[in-house]
């Protein structure tokens, strides 16, 4: 079985994301930025993912860069996971390497079925503006993130600059304060689906919190989201069209009845224990 997960707000979360105080008990620190503590996981969820990793395919799914990914320490010294997507299914890394065949297939589908980065750019350019944009850039050379002040977004004229993405083959995800422009070929299904062929896995559990994270769910075997985030708010609103199991909790320690459930569906599937 592989366990697909996406990483900040799902089983890692920052400052701002944690929902509990920075000194609560329960919290292991994971991710420094400039030698300045970012983010952190829940202590019993990192146990436990541990633990169930010495039976299922642990593979860490993130919109995050390469360069990004590698922040975050727990999973480059303590804890390594032997597959990770970044970049958004844009880079699959084995045994923290860039593998190049997958990369340059992305690439490949990309000048097929998506318009170029600059065409995207002419299309978002005049809605935006310093009032909302703090700043951006076009990330591994994929896909577009800035940093907004959401308050402040013309979402109007956003939403109807979003709607005409889809003929250009890209798609958008707000996120608390990030905006993302991503080519709907850029995704984290078919990455999974690329590890999942190569590892011989037969089931697929994914786990994850943003839009851009609906994709690889509704392509798992099974699936749970935590409850808050751009899922959570899209089940509230359209309950039937998302039909995925959600934590009791939100906040950082979601993460704790996202690993249980881990668990008790694979100990469902093969009568095992994580051991």
């Amino acid at each position: 079985m592989i366990f697909a997960s996406d990483l900040d707000q799902t089983l890692i979360y920052s400052r701002r994301s944690m929902g509990v105080p920075e000194g609560s008990e329960g919290l292991v620190p994971v991710e420094w930025i400039d030698g300045k503590l970012s983010a952190y996981m829940s202590e019993s969820a990192l146990q436990e993912l541990q633990l169930i990793s010495r039976q299922i395919t642990f593979v860490p799914v993130t919109t995050r860069t390469v360069e990004q990914y590698q922040r975050i320490r727990i999973f480059q010294q303590e804890f390594i996971p032997a597959y990770a997507i970044t970049s958004n299914g844009g880079n699959i890394l084995i045994d923290g390497q860039v593998e190049a065949s997958w990369n340059e297939r992305i690439r490949a589908q990309l000048s097929k079925n998506a318009a170029a980065p600059d065409e995207v750019m002419r299309l978002f350019k005049p809605v935006m503006s310093d009032e909302w944009v703090i700043g951006g850039r076009l990330c591994d050379e994929l896909f577009f993130a800035y940093v907004i002040q959401r308050d402040n977004m013309p979402l109007e004229a956003v939403m109807d600059t979003i709607g005409q993405l889809d003929s250009l083959g890209w798609e958008a995800s707000i996120q608390g304060r990030k905006l993302y422009l991503v080519p709907s070929a850029v995704n984290k299904h078919n990455a999974v689906e690329h590890i999942r062929q190569l590892v011989g896995a037969e089931a697929v559990l994914a786990s994850g919190d943003s839009l851009l994270d609906r994709c690889l769910l509704d392509g798992a075997d099974y699936a749970i989201a935590p409850r808050h985030g751009e899922l959570y708010r899209e089940q509230q609103r359209n309950p039937e069209l998302v039909p995925y199991v959600f934590t009791e909790q939100s906040g950082v320690f979601a993460a704790n009845e996202i690993l249980d459930y881990v668990r008790t569906t694979y100990q469902a599937l093969t009568g095992e224990a994580a051991s």
